[in-house]
């Protein structure tokens, strides 16, 4: 489900890993060549016991199968509800079992509607229809398919209005203070905004915001076409027809199906009428592509639209209204069907009742090659190579728990349903979940939980990249060397310890587990090489992706190697690699962030921002004590850690629910389902996290008691995190 920016640069959402020199003692592992492996939470004979396991995996999984599966994955249309999706579910459960992982499906019954009618027609001062249809292309066969669902969004409300049109840019917030400089209302109007700055369910829940009767949201070749290179087939990007399909759902209150919100939609479940449900569009909104936008914006007159707002039609762009009138009709089917989840479980041999999650999705809103695909193979691979192992001996310490979602392209449904279904399980169970979407070629992103950045930087070292032959975590110093904005990003890459990841906000899977359950999650994928401009569309197919993306399938074996030796490493560590400075770190960040943009604002009475400071600074004192604690057990070659001890399985469960301390039970103003305090998706941004934001989105609004409550609440989470790194450091101590 990532944003169409996602699609163009898997980085632009998602902070590029960046490597430094420096080292703790015993913060990163060396590389697998290395005589002397030291890993976090390992002694040094077990951590030379692991890498020679995890090199077995790395050595197991292979393009040219990669590939294989996505030809059986993407060769039909695999939407939601569709014959092909289940055959889908069907096909990975039987490969599940096949490489011997014990396998089942979950099913749920979700609300997800369909197009009965679709009607866009210009009335004024000519007349003109939208095609609506994204025509076939001879070299690309699966661009015919039946089948296909049409060009639409999901969740948008029926309707059938005529009205006057009003060119919104992006329709943000920002565009509608811009229109009011102009004396500009789209009260009673219909907007027209291009994808782009934020995710496209922004678009029309503001401008219902702001009285709007109808939304149209089209794909401008300055963000997703012929600006940016040659169209498909001659080139990666949007063709003049491409639609970008999508779920306009308002997540920001909540993900998963709009009817069972924070329980799991069982054929039981109690569900709400729909016209109770809150996260349902109110107004009627369609996608359409450049070639259907250009005659609707060449008619348009009113004020010339600021730079910023020009994109590449070759047509002056005006704000309007007038005289630009359009006639939009939509009905759909708003029927439930069922989404089958697969979930694949290797028993751990000690710990069980500790899971590591990972999963990706299966469903496509098309054929959907590169998303989902590309990323759902990797973990086919995986399962496959943990199947090898286990018959060469192997057996994870903790349990591992392979998930292959449906429902994810609409609306994160499997990964919603499931995860509130086994919420009190998850809460009491799960040390981490890895997550994966799309893939392409490049270099490593990754985001997620800041207790887990040391983790990442450790496992990087260890995998090699399949171009260069350098480690990952090599090259993406190298990246980072070479793309730093200014001189004291230069000096971080070469003096701090650890690289940083970015934060998430949402926009995929891990959604449930981080912000509604505070379950520790990584997203992982590699990109920034390449265009691409075929998101949510037809030509999202096996036929571009092995032209323009990961044809050699090489850096999705990378990804399968990277986040199965995250899930091997976390499984079979003694002292769970769970490490708080780098989270104290990245507060004082936000915090700086957060006092930046409260001078900026500047509200009547100044907010008290020291309860927060102050508490940042207390759990950084804890983590320093845990440190310690832990470099003591490290001594020696970490002798201490080969004797198993009875206070082990007490210590790691206060590591990993440390995440959970960050979370409310009351969460979000408004939007109670997110409860992390630290990360979440923006109100107004969609995918893009707003980090602390109970404080940053009440400033942003000026809200100003809402900000300082925001403090308190803040203050309260990290010093109840303090406490409980506290206790693992006696624990620790004590062992």
């Amino acid at each position: 489900m990532r944003s169409n920016t996602r699609r163009l640069s898997y980085l632009i959402l998602a902070v590029i890993l960046t490597l430094s020199q420096a080292l703790t003692p015993f913060a990163l592992a060396q590389s697998s060549n290395g005589t002397n492996p030291t890993m976090r939470g390992y002694s040094q004979t077990q951590a030379k016991a692991e890498m020679s396991w995890e090199q077995k995996m790395r050595d197991i999984p292979k393009p040219d199968l990669l590939k294989e599966y996505m030809k059986v994955l993407s060769a039909e249309p695999h939407h939601v509800g569709s014959a092909y999706d289940k055959k889908n579910a069907e096909w990975i459960l039987a490969k599940f079992k096949e490489f011997g992982l014990n396998a089942s499906i979950e099913s749920f019954d979700v609300l997800f509607p369909t197009p009965k009618e679709r009607l866009l027609e210009m009335t004024s001062p000519t007349k003109f229809t939208a095609q609506l249809k994204e025509p076939a292309i001879p070299e690309d066969p699966d661009s015919s398919d039946a089948n296909q669902l049409p060009t639409y969004n999901a969740y948008s409300a029926d309707g059938d209005v005529t009205a006057p049109l009003v060119y919104v840019n992006y329709g943000i917030p920002a565009d509608y203070e811009e229109l009011a400089k102009h004396n500009i209302d789209v009260k009673g109007k219909i907007v027209l905004a291009r994808y782009g700055e934020s995710w496209r369910g922004i678009k029309p829940k503001v401008a219902y915001e702001h009285g709007a009767v109808g939304c149209i949201i089209y794909s401008d070749p300055k963000d997703d076409g012929y600006y940016r290179g040659d169209v498909y087939p001659e080139g990666p990007y949007r063709p003049e027809q491409g639609v970008q399909r999508g779920s306009v759902m308002d997540m920001p209150v909540y993900p998963g199906d709009p009817l069972t919100p924070g329980i799991g939609a069982t054929k039981d479940a109690k569900r709400l009428a729909r016209s109770e449900a809150p996260t349902l569009m109110k107004i009627p909104v369609l996608p359409i592509s450049y070639g259907d936008a250009l005659p609707l914006l060449k008619a348009l007159r009113g004020p010339v639209v600021p730079e910023n707002w020009k994109g590449a039609l070759p047509v002056t762009y005006h704000i309007g209204p007038g005289p630009t009138e359009v006639h939009l009709k939509l009905s759909f089917d708003w029927s439930l069907k069922t989404i089958n989840d697969v979930i694949a479980r290797i028993d751990g041999s000690e710990y069980p009742n500790e899971w590591i999650v990972e999963g990706n999705h299966h469903d496509g809103w098309v054929n959907g090659a590169s998303d989902p695909i590309s990323g759902m193979v990797t973990v086919l691979e995986e399962a496959r190579a943990f199947g090898t192992l286990l018959k060469e001996g192997w057996r994870p310490k903790r349990t591992i728990i392979l998930a292959a979602w449906d429902g994810e392209e609409p609306g994160l449904l499997g990964s919603t349903e499931w995860a509130e279904e086994h919420a009190d399980e998850l809460k009491d169970k799960a040390v981490f979940y890895i997550n994966s979407d799309s893939n392409g070629k490049g270099q490593l992103g990754a985001s997620g939980s800041h207790t887990l950045e040391r983790f990442v930087n450790e496992v990087s070292r260890d995998v090699t990249d399949p171009r260069s032959n350098k480690s990952l975590a090599d090259v993406l110093k190298q990246r980072r060397s070479e793309f730093a904005r200014n001189e004291e990003d230069k000096k971080e890459a070469k003096t701090r310890a650890d690289n940083r990841i970015g934060a998430l906000g949402s926009g995929s899977d891990y959604t449930a587990f981080i912000d509604h359950l505070g379950v520790a999650s990584l997203n992982t994928g590699f990109g920034g090489e390449g265009g691409g401009g075929v998101y949510h569309s037809i030509y999202d197919s096996f036929a571009w992706y092995t032209r323009f993306s990961d044809g050699t399938f090489e850096y999705g074996r990378a990804l399968a190697q990277m986040n199965g030796s995250m899930a091997m490493r976390m499984a079979d560590a003694s002292i769970l690699p769970f490490e708080f400075t780098d989270l104290a770190d990245t507060l004082n960040r936000y915090a700086d962030e957060i006092e930046k943009l409260e001078k900026q604002m500047n509200p009547p009475k100044p907010i008290d921002l020291t309860p927060m400071t102050n508490a940042i600074a207390a759990l950084k004192e804890s983590a320093d004590q845990y440190e310690s604690a832990l470099a003591k057990a490290s001594a020696n070659g970490g002798a201490a850690l080969d004797k198993k001890s009875s206070k082990d399985e007490a210590l790691n469960k206060l590591l990993y629910t440390s995440e959970r301390k960050l979370t409310t039970n009351d969460g979000l103003a408004g939007r109670t389902w997110f409860k992390h305090q630290i990360y979440a998706p923006g109100f107004y941004t969609g995918y893009g996290v707003k980090t602390i934001p109970a404080v940053r989105e009440a400033l942003e609004q000026k809200k100003w008691d809402d900000a300082q409550k925001g403090v308190q609440t803040v203050k309260d989470v990290l010093m109840s995190m303090s406490a409980q790194i506290d206790a693992a450091t006696k624990l620790l101590q004590n062992r």
